[in-house]
């Protein structure tokens, strides 16, 4: 591997993060709450320090090329450089003093999970809350992308580095070159985010709420300004805004492309999307009658509940209206169930994804179907599409992964002391890049008493959750570092 190559882009990316941190450097100035300091010690050292890497590994001619393994090198280790640097502000402002405390905040941010270690929100500065808003949202569709499309100065070919971003089953390629495509992703996801922003200001929100929580659900991230969540608002109006674009969010944004450009036969014929709006249908329908026969009687409160919890935790962003640890058991399974599958691939969420879901059902039918007709050619189908046994054995692979760290990591935190809903919830919540779970990290509570090595096992399984697995694990793999 070219090391030369890997600092300069790294360095890019580090420099192109301290940019980012003259908004919330503005936001408090504006405010004037004393935590300007902290943005501006941040950015210093962030942009000096990435562009320190920057010129001096600058190849010669201005353009290079990558290999796959330098793609997903660069991948994973600018997530964790971008979460080392924006854990800075909440170590200068000393909100969160402790490395490992900011790191996992930052961590949270930018994989958009949404778990949090602080206590007060409500009384941090407005910079520190829109630090925290902007992370997720640079998180949601990804900082690696927003720098190739943002970055075309860097002269890379940019393919290794979208496909170790978005490791999906099956991509769609909008444009036929990636920066295109990145730059196209960006437009949507900005032009819904300004709708969003300008339906929330019409519910009674104040610009600087309505900015962070635009940015928080466009990511399916889930940060909120107040430690109630959106519950803060008591709005059974912006409660609907906000389940509207979080189910938005978590739709492929391929589709939303497919949508503004006119092309409503993709949509119509996407199975994921009919699969995806299956399971909230029925999720919210059986969570209704759960909640209408245990705890809510008022005409259409349940419904309320039920629908903004359900699409809050499918889509992974982990917004919360009622805390849930307190629901009836069927409504905590359907809960947990959904923590498993989250979003369209393609999509701001997380967890194992619909798509994947989907081509493991139907194999699985097309098994039962063969013990029945065991002469019959049969063959895994997406749309008209044949899915490759080759690509059903890394979807395979994936879940089998994704499964394996569960639990090795939830038997990690029983290790550290803690009993076995909040160990296996708190993994669950933070692979699937959910947030709240169940227990002691319920959307009451926060992670501020997990461990400090507990705290560690988190920040990995949300690194690993955001980048699909195998980024990460492949980094772990001898062979990866042989030539």
């Amino acid at each position: 591997m070219n090391t030369r190559n890997i600092l300069y882009i790294l360095g890019a990316l580090i420099f192109f993060l301290g940019l980012t941190m003259f908004f919330p450097l503005f936001c408090s100035l504006y405010y004037n709450e004393g935590d300007s300091n902290a943005f501006v010690y941040s950015i210093a050292i962030t942009s000096c320090i990435g562009g320190l890497f920057y010129f001096l590994f600058r190849p010669v001619n201005g353009k290079i090329s990558l290999t796959h393994k330098e793609g997903f090198l660069i991948v994973a280790t600018g997530w964790f450089l971008a979460a080392a640097f924006g854990s800075l502000p909440y170590m200068i402002q000393g909100v969160l003093p402790q490395f490992g405390d900011a790191f996992f905040e930052s961590i949270s941010g930018f994989t958009t999970t949404g778990a949090t270690v602080i206590t007060n929100i409500g009384n941090l500065p407005h910079g520190i809350l829109f630090w925290r808003s902007l992370t997720q949202w640079l998180g949601g569709m990804g900082i690696i992308i927003l720098s190739i499309a943002i970055l075309p100065l860097l002269g890379v070919g940019g393919m290794q580095l979208y496909k170790a971003e978005l490791p999906s089953p099956v991509k769609d390629k909008l444009t036929p070159r990636v920066v295109e495509t990145a730059r196209t992703l960006w437009i949507v996801y900005i032009i819904i985010s300004i709708v969003e922003f300008i339906m929330l200001l019409t519910g009674g929100m104040d610009v600087f709420n309505a900015i962070c929580h635009t940015f928080t659900t466009m990511a399916t991230g889930g940060f909120s300004t107040s430690d109630a969540s959106i519950a803060h608002f008591n709005s059974a109006y912006i409660d609907g805004i906000i389940t509207f674009f979080m189910l938005v969010a978590g739709i492929n944004f391929t589709l939303h492309y497919s949508l503004i450009t006119g092309n409503f036969k993709a949509i119509f014929k996407n199975s994921e999307l009919r699969l995806y709006l299956g399971i909230i249908l029925t999720a919210v329908i059986i969570t209704t009658i759960s909640l209408k026969q245990n705890l809510f009687y008022e005409t259409g409160e349940y419904l309320r509940y039920a629908s903004f919890q359900v699409v809050s935790i499918l889509t992974t962003t982990g917004f919360t209206t009622a805390n849930f640890d307190n629901w009836p058991s069927l409504s905590k399974i359907i809960l947990l169930i959904l923590m498993f599958i989250g979003g369209s691939a393609g999509s701001t969420g997380g967890g194992i994804k619909c798509l994947r879901i989907l081509l493991i059902l139907k194999y699985i039918y097309k098994e039962l179907y063969r013990l029945v007709h065991p002469r019959a050619v049969t063959a895994v189908k997406l749309g008209k599409r044949i899915v490759y046994p080759e690509t059903m054995a890394s979807i395979w692979g994936f879940f089998m992964l994704y499964l394996m760290m569960t639990v090795v990591a939830s038997i990690i935190l029983t290790m550290l002391g803690l009993d076995m809903m909040t160990a296996f919830s708190s993994v669950v919540a933070t692979i699937g890049n959910v947030g709240p779970g169940f227990g002691a990290v319920n959307s009451s509570a926060t992670y501020s008493e997990i461990p400090y090595l507990g705290k560690w096992v988190l920040s990995f399984c949300m690194l690993a959750g955001r980048l699909e697995i195998y980024t990460v694990i492949i980094l772990l793999i001898p062979e990866f570092w042989k030539r």
